[in-house]
């Protein structure tokens, strides 16, 4: 499969910079880089970006984690694999992932107040902010038919 054209990211300059001052900020949060990875794979997982998918099973894979970590976090909820902190920061992400999808409030105050209980000020906007950008480009992936194993750049 081909995209149908390259990454808009790539394709107006500004957005790159744009993109790697986001990621540079996510970066400098304090979560560490398996979690980054862990959250963009779930975000990737619901929104069906092959692109994305491929991309953080690869990058946690090199990160260290084991093939039954990575396997599971599409069902993370009953696997063992996970912290309380992870899961915490899993549910933040499907919440916002599926902001569509809800009728009432998008992130309960419950939910805030578990993420908060594991996580920072910074590390909680690193989080959102990674949420976020990893949903844009799950966007961008498939409108353009963005394939995996792709090569960026």
């Amino acid at each position: 499969m081909q995209a149908r054209m390259k990454n808009p990211a790539f394709v107006l300059a500004d957005a790159m910079k744009g993109v790697g001052s986001l990621f540079k900020a996510i970066n400098q949060g304090g979560l560490p880089h398996e979690l980054q990875e862990i959250v963009g794979l779930r975000a990737s997982q619901i929104n069906g970006c092959s692109a994305c998918v491929h991309s953080h099973t690869q990058n946690l894979a090199k990160a260290g984690a084991g093939s039954e970590r990575i396997a599971a976090v599409a069902a993370w909820r009953e696997a063992p694999f996970f912290t309380d902190a992870e899961r915490a920061a899993l549910q933040l992400t499907e919440a916002v992932t599926r902001i569509a999808d809800r009728s009432d409030v998008a992130v309960s105050d419950e939910l805030w107040d578990e993420v908060a209980d594991h996580f920072d000020e910074q590390e909680l906007s690193a989080l959102i902010l990674l949420i976020g950008v990893t949903n844009m480009f799950n966007r961008i992936n498939a409108t353009i038919k963005e394939p995996a194993g792709t090569v960026w750049g």
